[in-house]
């Protein structure tokens, strides 16, 4: 079962400058601090320009990290419709097994919109403190720890606050979030398959853990720029759309509008507003930026640290792309753009073929950390190297639990099995390999240096994976509500 296709055209023809999507493509390639995955453009109801940097592909889930935030609120305004929750509900009244623990008057003040808001009253992050409070339930943690200022007055990026908006709504529809959204949202916008994390609870986490592609970014903030309609059917609520997206928080102390950035510019329900228009964000660069102004929908996934960098290309350069009238005489900026799109490509990793000793002395060479642990990966306890007739490939083994993948030189070479890699390097000199290994549905890349001399291996990843935990993790998750019907996960 195959999502139907959204509606596509040329730039020009939409208003947009194509030269302006090459001026960005240009930008984030020369960019030493941002590593970019995809990009899909949206003008008035087409997509104009879309791009998958290789090994990176359009039908692969990626995770989406804080991104996942704005699907809940997306399945909370479901809820309200159908009068599952109430926004002034008291959060405790939807946990009547924590009503004696809960005793601190500003924990039972909190309301469902706070949570929505991260005004929970904390005035910092919580999930550390409130996992050491209960490590079995993250709602009773968050609840036993009493919010510093009243819930309403004061913002806080809070993951146990997401985190308990996303309890609340798989206990009143007794589903998973995937699991309600399917028929509400998934299927009805052709999403096709994603995948959420859940926790050892059973409960998928809302804040953050969805998988998707880039396509299902796009729809969602498609869905968010016609205002809950989809192709003429009426989803959500322009009311609703109007509240999930409006400014209830603000997120910085008194400056200058010159001096506001991106994060300065208030918090939705499980949105942010931005310079332009809003967005959904996760970290290291998973953005759906919805421009009202423009009736334009950005998608983008990525590894940056640099995530206000990479919202300044947009601004730079894509927002001076759109028009208020079709490009005439734009074709052959059209053709060039879409010639740039069908290459993009991540640079493989350099290295140099195998020394004349290789197979003697490389291949079933085996390595151990340098040091105690591997620092960056403390799981990964072992690395082999083997070469057979089709070429080198690498062992790495944590505690019994083994990942394969094939070390293309000059190019990416992707393994499928357990954990969807791509890898490629070669030697430096004849007692170094050095290797990158992208785990295809996440954003993150591990370079993983083998010393033959001395036996010893490092590893270091480009960005620190959030969730933690070995990397047969570094997936989405398998056979969960997530696909269609007639689909198998």
């Amino acid at each position: 079962m195959r999502a139907r296709a959204l509606s596509s055209s040329t730039p020009s023809a939409q208003g947009v400058d194509a030269s302006g999507v090459l001026a960005f493509l240009d930008a984030v390639d020369t960019a030493g601090a941002i590593e970019p995955h995809s990009l899909m453009v949206l003008r008035h109801g087409h997509v104009v320009a879309a791009g998958w940097w290789a090994p990176y592909t359009p039908d692969r889930l990626h995770l989406l990290y804080s991104l996942s935030k704005s699907f809940t609120s997306t399945a909370a305004g479901f809820a309200v419709a159908e009068g599952l929750i109430g926004l002034d509900s008291p959060v405790i009244s939807y946990f009547p097994e924590f009503d004696a623990d809960v005793t601190d008057p500003r924990s039972r003040a909190m309301r469902v919109r706070h949570v929505a808001s991260m005004a929970s009253g904390h005035e910092a992050e919580t999930l550390d403190r409130a996992r050491a409070l209960d490590p079995d339930d993250l709602v009773r943690g968050f609840l036993l720890l009493p919010p510093d200022r009243d819930p309403g007055t004061v913002f806080a990026y809070n993951q146990p606050a997401t985190y308990t908006l996303a309890a609340i709504l798989q206990r009143v529809t007794g589903q998973s979030l995937t699991g309600y959204l399917r028929p509400r949202l998934l299927d009805p916008l052709g999403f096709g398959e994603v995948a959420w994390l859940a926790d050892r609870t059973g409960r998928e986490l809302g804040f953050s853990g969805l998988h998707g592609t880039t396509d299902a970014i796009a729809r969602l903030g498609l869905l968010h720029l016609d205002r809950g309609a989809w192709e003429g059917r009426r989803l959500l609520s322009p009311e609703w759309i109007a509240e999930a997206t409006r400014e209830h928080i603000p997120t910085a102390g008194a400056m200058g509008e010159a001096d506001r950035q991106d994060w300065d510019r208030g918090y939705g329900f499980q949105f942010w507003r931005s310079r332009h228009g809003y967005r959904g964000d996760g970290a290291y660069g998973q953005f759906c930026l919805v421009l009202p102004e423009h009736d334009a929908v950005i998608a983008t996934t990525a590894a940056t640290a640099d995530m206000q960098g990479l919202l300044d290309l947009v601004w730079e350069h894509l927002l001076p792309a759109f028009r208020p009238a079709p490009l005439p005489g734009g074709q052959d900026a059209d053709a060039a753009l879409a010639a740039r799109l069908t290459g993009l490509a991540l640079p493989p990793a350099p290295g140099r073929p195998a020394p004349p000793n290789g197979p003697s002395h490389w291949s079933g060479a085996a390595f151990t950390p340098y040091g105690d642990v591997c620092a960056d990966q403390p799981s990964l306890t072992g690395v082999t190297v083997t070469a057979d007739a089709d070429g080198w490939a690498l062992v790495l083994d944590e505690g019994g639990e083994r990942l394969l993948p094939r070390l293309g030189r000059g190019a990416w070479t992707v393994t499928e099995g357990s954990v969807p890699l791509a890898a490629s390097g070669g030697w430096s000199d004849g007692g170094t390999l050095t290797a990158d290994l992208v785990f295809l549905e996440t954003p993150h890349r591990l370079r993983v240096t083998c010393s033959l001399p001395d036996r010893t291996f490092t590893a270091r990843w480009a960005t620190q994976p959030l969730h933690g935990g070995p990397l047969r993790r570094l997936r989405a998750p398998r056979g969960r509500t997530g696909a269609p019907p007639g689909r198998n996960p």
